[in-house]
Formats: structure tokens, C-alpha cells, sequence
């Protein structure tokens, strides 16, 4: 059975060279796709796509915001983001969204087939670029460990009794 993909993408030489290279693979049906997002809904729920590539930067409805009404009704659909975004907002805003994937166009040629494969097999498919941003900023913001509980200096003295009692 072959997989069945729809794609997302307003520029129209990119759609028919990622629909051309999907079916060439033999293993990828290109069940459809689109110039932009605004009957998204309606498509996906027709369509019934296992993997939708979708661009962010969309005519009337944006990527993100047609990955968040695909979330409102299928939870089972694996999206994976092909862009030129490479900042955080747009990573980000795209993962919140509901995107199990990000991918930028730069790679596309590269790494599309093993993409799709990946967020078929459970993975999350990143760009090398994207992968270490989000590392980066996780890094960024876990607090260092640390020993200040906050205590009160009376729950300090408390504990400073226990451990003398204790030594006793």
C-alpha cells in the first residue's frame, strides 16, 4: 500500500518537482496538492493524506495557522514544515502548532524521502540547523541545579536540630 501525501506549497515549480520526485520514489502517492491553505479542512478530511508537507508562508492562511485546524480534527496525520524559516518563532509557533516535523527547503532535495520516512516510523525529522537551535535554546533556559531551597531561617534551624539530633 502506498503512502499517501498531499503538499502544501504556493509556488508552483516547487509543488510539481516535490509531486514529480514523491512519485517517482514508486512507494509515495501524491494524493493531491495545493496553492494555498483556505479549504484546508475540507481537503485533508477528502484527501485523507498519511503525511502533509506544508510550507509556512501561505496566501490567506498561513502554514501554521493550517496546521492548528488540522489539529482541531486529526491528531493522526503526520505534518512536516518545508520552509525557509530557520528562526525561532516560526519553529517554534510550528511545533506548538502540531507539526511532527521541520524541514528547510535548502535540504529538501536531500532529505525529503528520509524525512517522510522518519515521521512514518515515529521519528521527528529536523534540519540539522533547526535540531541544534532547539537544543541550543532547551540548553538556554534549564536552570542550573541548585541547593537554595528557599527555606525560612526557621525551617533552616528545624533542619539544623534534626541533624544535630540525629548526630546524638
Amino acid at each position: 500500500m502506498q503512502i499517501r501525501i498531499s503538499i502544501y506549497e504556493d509556488n508552483s515549480n516547487l509543488r510539481e518537482s516535490l509531486s514529480s520526485l514523491l512519485t517517482l520514489t514508486g512507494e509515495y502517492s501524491v494524493a493531491a496538492s495545493y496553492g494555498d491553505c483556505k479549504n484546508v479542512e475540507q481537503q485533508v478530511k477528502q484527501d485523507a493524506p498519511d503525511v502533509i508537507l506544508m510550507d509556512i508562508d501561505m496566501p490567506e492562511v498561513n502554514g501554521i495557522e493550517a496546521v492548528r485546524k488540522i489539529r482541531s480534527f486529526n491528531r493522526q496525520v503526520q505534518i512536516i514544515m518545508i520552509t525557509v524559516f530557520d528562526d525561532n518563532n516560526h519553529v517554534y509557533e510550528a511545533l506548538y502548532a502540531g507539526a511532527n516535523g521541520y524541514l528547510l527547503k535548502k535540504y529538501i532535495s536531500d532529505k525529503l524521502i528520509h524525512a517522510i520516512q522518519e515521521v512514518l516510523q515515529g521519528g521527528a525529522p529536523m534540519s540539522p540547523a533547526i535540531a541544534r537551535m532547539i537544543i541550543t535554546n532547551m540548553q538556554q533556559k534549564v536552570p542550573a541545579p541548585s541547593n537554595d531551597y528557599q527555606l525560612t531561617n526557621r525551617e533552616k534551624g528545624n533542619i539544623a536540630m534534626v541533624i544535630e539530633r540525629q548526630q546524638l
